[in-house]
């Protein structure tokens, strides 16, 4: 190619290679839902949204880990390996996908260090025991039955909510013990007061007097 050649690459859009991907919100709640039913995909989607949620919605485990930028770079071409500040509150996995089942995307979730702390919640239209305490015990967060009801994604909120209450609380206590120890070293420096009006009382009372005259 000609050093003066002048290359142009094409505009990124929201749709990439399967990521529906919507505009960036810092604000909002962002949760990766990942399916391989283009309408379990849809129904999660629109669920999601009615909580003023914002959605990438991805067809297989595969996908969610590229998109989160968990493949082996050797596997994946570094560019398109992650998108550089992604902000994920909470993953929501179909358990039964061709190529990576929801119960191995959940491992390497929590393999990773970036995403080991995110909530995931596993789908299935199959209520499997076994199954459901296998993923609770890997470290899933929930496990919902299909088909997934609005009821059903207001948890998922409240797990988020939880986890950033539980942030913001160690925050106030930690302030709260500073503030406690400096309140503790100041009243411990400072040395004992004694009341003159408590002494005065005591010489000037009529008894003290009294005795004072006898003794004279």
């Amino acid at each position: 190619m000609d050093s003066n050649t002048i290359v142009s690459w094409p505009r990124m859009s929201e749709n990439i290679e399967g990521f529906a991907l919507s505009p960036n919100k810092s604000e909002e709640v962002h949760v990766l839902a990942v399916d391989d039913s283009l309408v379990d995909r849809k129904v999660i989607e629109r669920l999601l949204k009615v909580l003023a949620c914002k959605v990438t919605a991805v067809d297989s485990g595969l996908r969610a880990l590229q998109l989160l930028g968990l493949l082996d770079e050797q596997k994946i071409p570094s560019e398109t390996n992650g998108f550089a500040g992604l902000k994920v509150d909470l993953i929501i996995t179909d358990y039964c996908m061709p190529g990576m089942t929801g119960y191995e995307l959940l491992k390497k979730i929590k393999e990773s260090s970036t995403f080991k702390e995110t909530p995931v919640v596993i789908m299935s239209s199959e209520n499997v025991l076994p199954r459901i305490d296998r993923c609770l015990e890997e470290g899933a967060e929930d496990f919902i039955v299909k088909p997934v009801k609005l009821s059903d994604v207001k948890r998922l909120k409240d797990y988020m909510t939880t986890k950033e209450a539980k942030v913001e609380g160690q925050v106030r206590e930690g302030i709260l013990k500073r503030k406690l120890l400096d309140t503790s070293d100041v009243s411990s420096s400072s040395p004992p007061s004694i009341s003159s009006s408590s002494s005065t009382s005591v010489i000037d009372s009529p008894i003290r007097r009294l005795k004072m005259t006898s003794t004279d």
